[in-house]
């Protein structure tokens, strides 16, 4: 993510949509689009189709970023689908509405008319929208059967399905998943699914639960088995050698019948929260990420970690190297960080020789949440008060490397310039390796090769002291080519320092002859 955004899930609803379709109801799916100027509207995301339905409530989530400082103009189109092409040019339109996310963010609960153009309603249709932002990547996932379900179908048992329905903050029971249907079986046994944790259960694992089972009609008039409530704590009792078992109640049947019990047994056989990966950088899982660690345990930033550090820990006496993270989300509270230890130690960072770092690295990816924006000043700033403390002592004995190693466009500019400026006065020197595709103008600003580095109040840089390479240009080369061209300009940078200060080398201690 390249700027400070906010990724949303929408949560669709339509009522009394028209019906298109003779003999039976209309097929609905809802299509979102964004205004992409010019007259133009880009598909941006659609729900699931359900068959036979004028009251659909869409199980899918459509999933948009929010740009807080940016008006996003949104069309949301209802469309009747008879067939399986994905073009919405031979459907026909059920209607829609125009509005910017702004609105809808805003709003608990955002209810419009559905208008087939401007100033003409569609029937009594109406659509219903409503926002929740994606603050938590992990994902629960749930192995269920059922035992002895009520028979349901004249000819036939039941063909059952589940749906799952989480509690919004104004009580009302919201969608959260839907099965698919296991026809002609009393005793079903579901497929292994997942859903986000945040769309489960807002990430509350106290949040209520229902649980519907029914059993389908291809008219759309399901009949309902039975339901229950929980929540995700409760499910997570759930193990391989003890399932936990919900009776399914049908509460007229419940209230009729003095003898009623159930009308089945649902068993959660698992349920398990993990972790997923869904930053700009991609799933570190994925061979798509450039966080993926590839089968020979390497990848972009752990060869830039190896090609730097292994010439520059030669220059260090203890071998202890501070190493930080930044762009993530990271636990307890999850709140964005662009300064976090990757040892998780903030009071003591270091981390022994570069294996140290490399290890840190690799133990500390599944814990955290990549995330953005990229902020570039709070770590530059961390560094520079080791190197304005060194300083303070006056001699030439210490002298800082912060090699930065980056994924994504700099979206701190002027406070990086000005973090920069104030650095350049201090013993220290910034090395930037730009990993994967991205456009890396911003850091070439930086390098200052083209011209002073100024502040954004027009301070120019005491020295130069930013080296950037792009990693794309060293893919093929010899990985000693890397270091050799990040580090080319450290020693000129390190002499200008202490000659601009007045300081003479250290000299080395003598060593006593026996």
């Amino acid at each position: 993510m390249s700027g400070c955004v906010s990724r949303v899930e929408l949560s669709v609803s339509c009522r009394s949509l028209l019906d298109r379709d003779l003999g039976s109801r209309s097929d609905p799916l809802c299509v979102l689009l964004q205004d992409a100027g010019g007259g133009q509207w880009a598909e941006l995301d659609r729900t699931e189709r359900i068959k036979n339905c004028q009251d659909p409530e869409f199980c899918k989530k459509l999933v948009v970023d929010y740009y807080f400082e940016k008006v996003q103009k949104l069309k949301f189109g209802v469309y009747d689908i008879d067939n399986k092409s994905l073009d919405l040019s031979d459907d026909d339109y059920l209607g829609g509405i125009e509005c910017t996310l702004g609105q809808v963010v805003s709003s608990s609960v955002f209810t419009r008319p559905l208008e087939l153009k401007q100033g003409k309603p569609a029937g009594r249709g109406t659509i219903t929208i409503s926002a929740e932002e994606i603050k938590d990547t992990r994902v629960v996932c749930l192995e269920i059967e059922a035992q002895n379900l009520d028979k349901k179908d004249f000819l036939g048992k039941s063909d059952p399905f589940l749906e799952f329905y989480k509690q919004s903050n104004a009580g009302t029971w919201q969608l959260v998943y839907r099965s698919e249907v296991i026809k002609n079986n009393l005793n079903p046994c579901w497929r292994k699914f997942s859903v986000p944790l945040q769309t489960f259960c807002s990430g509350d694992f106290n949040k209520p639960i229902k649980v519907q089972c029914a059993d389908h009609d291809s008219d759309g008039s399901h009949d309902l088995i039975g339901a229950f409530e929980t929540n995700l704590t409760q499910l997570q009792n759930a193990g391989n050698s003890s399932p936990v078992e919900f009776e399914c109640i049908h509460p007229e049947k419940k209230q009729k019948k003095k003898s009623y019990k159930n009308s089945g047994i649902i068993r959660i056989k698992s349920c398990k929260v993990g972790v997923d990966f869904t930053g700009s950088n991609g799933d570190p899982r994925s061979p798509d990420s450039l966080h993926y660690i590839s089968p020979d345990g390497i990848n972009e930033y752990l060869i830039a970690i190896w090609s730097v550090g292994s010439v520059v820990q030669d220059y260090d006496t203890d071998k202890l190297f501070p190493a930080f993270g930044f762009g993530a989300q990271v636990p307890p509270n999850w709140q964005v960080s662009h300064e976090f230890a990757l040892n998780f130690n903030p009071s003591n960072p270091y981390c022994q020789g570069i294996q140290g770092i490399v290890d840190a690295y690799r133990q500390i990816l599944p814990q955290i949440r990549l995330y953005g924006p990229t902020n570039f000043s709070p770590i530059i700033n961390h560094v520079a008060r080791f190197a304005a403390h060194s300083a303070q002592q006056g001699t030439a004995s210490q002298y800082f490397i912060l090699l930065i190693i980056t994924d994504g466009e700099i979206t701190d500019l002027d406070q990086t310039r000005q973090a920069i400026v104030n650095a350049s006065k201090l013993p220290m020197s910034i090395i930037i390796v730009g990993v994967g595709e991205a456009d890396f103008k911003a850091m070439e600003f930086l390098d200052g090769d083209n011209g002073v580095l100024r502040s954004p109040a027009g301070e120019p840089a005491a020295r130069d002291i930013v080296q950037f390479v792009p990693f794309r240009q060293f893919k093929n080369a010899p990985r000693e080519a890397l270091s050799q061209m990040v580090l080319a300009e450290v020693p000129k940078q390190l002499v200008s320092y202490y000659k601009w200060q007045g300081w003479a080398p250290v000299k080395p201690p003598e060593i006593k002859k026996m």
